[in-house]
Parts: C-alpha cells; structure tokens; sequence
C-alpha cells in the first residue's frame, strides 16, 4: 500500500468517527435524556478537536462542527 493510500485509509476512519460522534449526539438530543446528551456531547467534542490536532480537520472546520452542534444541545436543553 503506497503513502497515499495509507493516509487516506487513516484520514477516513478519523473523519467516520466524528461523523458517528455528531451522529450519536444528535440521536441522544431526539431521546430527551439531558445525561446522555451531554455525554455524547462531550464525547463529540473530544473526537473533532482530536481530528483537527490530527490535520484530518481545518481548526476552523472543526470549532464550526463544535459550534453547531453545542447550538442544537443548548436548544434542546430549553
């Protein structure tokens, strides 16, 4: 497998597991359960700032992912 290729393998599953992390967040904010949404939250939270100290994600990209989603938790909580 050449350069190129191992990267992008690593860079997809990065980018996959924030998709899931926003994904579960958004899920626990449909149940109503205020616990699990700040879990998940916190959770997503971790993953994109993790994704973007990995250069997988623009440091800007990835407070625009935190952003939107803590604008969708704090709807929720009211």
């Amino acid at each position: 497998m050449d350069k190129d290729a191992a990267r992008h393998a690593a860079n997809s599953r990065v980018k996959s597991s924030v998709h899931t992390a926003i994904r579960r967040t958004t899920e626990a904010i449909a149940t109503g359960d205020a616990d699990a949404v700040k879990k998940a939250y916190d959770k997503a939270s971790s993953v994109i700032d993790s994704a973007a100290r990995k250069g997988v994600l623009h440091k800007n990209t990835a407070a625009r992912k935190k952003s939107r989603l803590a604008a969708k938790v704090n709807s929720a909580n009211q």
